[in-house]
């Protein structure tokens, strides 16, 4: 029935499973997808929703690179947003509400069009090495297939437990089985695990919510998308969503279910993500607040079924039911499926190298809720990197490796394999520092080139890069050259509240001041509105930030000099007595391949990188 043996074999088809398996298979390898359900492959198992603060570069960056998550998101979003406008625009984040089902169905066709993907509906429940080389992987069916490599993408699966209230009972998903027998096998070899904790909120009929009650929040006006490709286009029509807050009934109405949440009661032991605590803990933790704010997102264009957004608990079926009909708006709100928390193994991703690949095992690599991060972006970015690094080592080629300067990607595997985490992980563009440099709107100038080196990203998709950047290149030398008359901009300046110009000065000047944008200038100078509307904002930015980005440059320069000392992986750190005693142990553990990645590690002080350099002749 199948090939005696593949180049990978992906298991799991969740979020980092898809992209590990498209980006593998796009570049030449023979791909078996197992899954324990065909009918689930990427589903949306939490909001239906792609993108946000941080997570929109994310998705930005998959698509450069020739990922599929942002053509997916376009062709099955019902809105889109682009987050943070009123900030500068190393804060601008795309977010699209998407179709559940259309989401999911998408991604399995796109999937099932690639000759090189096989897919096989069974569970693993085992890992099989030889001579420390992952070699096999055997299904509860009986199946025993040899592969090349192994990228294991088991999300919230692995003996994942499920939490609503007192109740307890094993499942990935609701409704859905656990995985059992890998996180065994990987412990016996030498593996470390733990256990960590999400949630998910109910999902209510929207035919009964009265929306009058709600603020309506609709999508931008404007029009755009996730993806730089020409195969998709911004939506013409959009859905909203709405917005309605808790009251201290709803909160007195929770806490009565406090002591049977396993939140509360010591039923959960694994930690869940900081960043989004459930409904139980905001009103614990926030108990001064009098309200908190919930957003009402549409699953799909045809569907009436509606994500609380905001509205995460793990709390008694009746008690949630009691709750939510204390909302305004929600007053007569029938739940299709009540809300309920999820404990799953997770192994610390400190055992991984920068490839993804683990320390341990060759040729075994983890992505996505495996490695403790939580999120659909972040997920896929990892499958993205591990497909495409086991299809590289699978083909004696160099490794892919993308800097904390080059990509949030970079920035998240970073932060996983040296400082670890024993929380979910979410990306937050304040664990950037680089960020000006790292905006949505260039991901394609910093790393199209890259996957079309790589065979990932097409010649199409170069050639439209190439096409942009003498756009922009074009426009801003003669935003640069041109000279404005007072006469043609002194009125404007008047009305926008800025100093008048007494004589010709360059366009670019009058760019600059804060008050003035490039839409400004539109009606004043013919010649821009020749410009599409992204080749304006991007001239606009690398002018307004020109000193901020060569700044930033210039830092890190620094750091790919430091990533570039590389130190042997059997380099004997505690037989330097000068090191601290916490370096030597951490250093041991984590054997970084570099001076810049030993830097990064939690506990590895600045005069403990001086010694290093030193030992290094450096």
């Amino acid at each position: 029935m199948y090939l005696d043996k593949y180049d990978i074999i992906v298991v799991g088809a969740g979020h980092a499973g898809c992209e590990a398996a498209h980006a593998a298979a796009t570049m030449g390898s023979k791909v078996l997808i197992v899954t324990m359900n065909m009918e689930t492959i990427a589903k949306m198992s939490c909001n239906p929703a792609m993108g946000g603060v941080a997570k929109g570069q994310i998705i930005r960056e998959i698509d450069a690179l020739g990922g599929m998550s942002g053509i997916i998101t376009d062709l099955t979003m019902l809105q889109f947003r682009m987050l943070n406008r009123s900030k500068g625009a190393a804060m601008w984040s795309p977010r699209a509400q998407s179709d559940r089902m259309r989401f999911s169905e998408e991604w399995r066709l796109r999937l099932e069009q690639n000759l090189n993907i096989d897919f096989l509906q069974d569970s693993v429940v085992n890992v099989m090495f030889e001579n420390n080389t992952a070699t096999a992987v055997v299904t509860s069916l009986g199946y025993t297939i040899k592969t090349r490599s192994i990228i294991l993408t088991s999300g919230t699966f692995l003996n994942g437990l499920i939490h609503i209230g007192e109740k307890h009972f094993g499942g990935g998903r609701m409704a859905e089985k656990n995985s059992q027998g890998i996180t065994e096998c990987l412990e016996m070899a030498g593996f470390e695990s733990g256990r960590m904790k999400t949630g998910t909120p109910p999902r209510v009929d929207g035919r009964s919510l009265n929306y009058q009650k709600m603020e309506r929040q609709e999508g931008d006006t404007d029009g755009n998308k996730f993806s730089f490709s020409k195969e998709t286009s911004p939506l013409r029509k959009q859905l909203p969503c709405y917005i309605t807050y808790t009251n201290n009934a709803v909160h007195d109405i929770l806490r009565e279910g406090f002591d049977k949440s396993p939140m509360f009661n010591g039923s959960i032991k694994g930690l869940g993500p900081r960043y989004c605590p459930s409904i139980e803990d905001k009103i614990n933790r926030f108990a001064e607040r009098d309200r908190h704010q919930i957003f009402v997102e549409p699953e799909g264009w045809k569907t009436v079924e509606m994500y609380i957004n905001g509205f995460s608990t793990s709390l008694p079926e009746d008690i949630q039911f009691k709750a939510i009909r204390q909302i305004a708006g929600f007053e007569n709100a029938k739940i299709f499926r009540p809300g309920y928390a999820i404990e799953y193994d997770y192994f610390p991703p400190t055992q991984l190298k920068q490839t993804l690949e683990t320390k341990l095992i060759d040729n075994l690599y983890f992505a996505g809720q495996i490695n403790g991060t939580t999120g659909y972006e972040e997920a896929a970015c990892q499958g993205l990197m591990a497909g495409i690094n086991a299809h590289l080592k699978n083909n004696g080629k160099d490794p892919f490796i993308l800097s904390r300067s080059e990509a949030y990607i970079g920035v998240l595997i970073d932060d996983l394999i040296n400082k670890g985490t024993d929380e979910p992980y979410r990306m937050f563009t304040s664990r950037a520092e680089f960020r000006i440099l790292l905006r949505q709107d260039n991901a394609d100038s910093r790393l199209t080139r890259i996957g079309n080196a790589i065979g990932l990203a097409s010649e199409e998709r170069l050639n439209d890069l190439t096409k942009k950047e003498e756009s922009i290149f074009k426009l801003k030398n003669y935003i640069e050259d041109y000279s404005i008359e007072p006469d043609l901009i002194n009125p404007k300046l008047i009305d926008m509240g800025t100093t008048e110009i007494s004589q010709k000065i360059k366009l670019d000047k009058i760019l600059n001041r804060p008050q003035i944008d490039i839409n400004t200038l539109l009606n004043i100078i013919p010649e821009l509105n020749t410009y599409e509307t992204e080749i304006l904002e991007e001239v606009e930015i690398l002018i307004k930030y020109s000193g901020y980005i060569e700044k930033e440059k210039l830092l890190a320069e620094k750091l790919i000099r430091l990533d570039k000392m590389k130190i042997n992986t059997n380099f004997d750190y505690l037989s330097i007595t000068s090191l601290s005693k916490e370096s030597r142990e951490k250093l041991s553990k984590q054997k970084p391949e570099s001076i810049g990645q030993a830097s990064r590690i939690s506990g590895v002080s600045p005069a403990d990188v001086s010694i290093l350099l030193v030992h290094l002749g450096r």
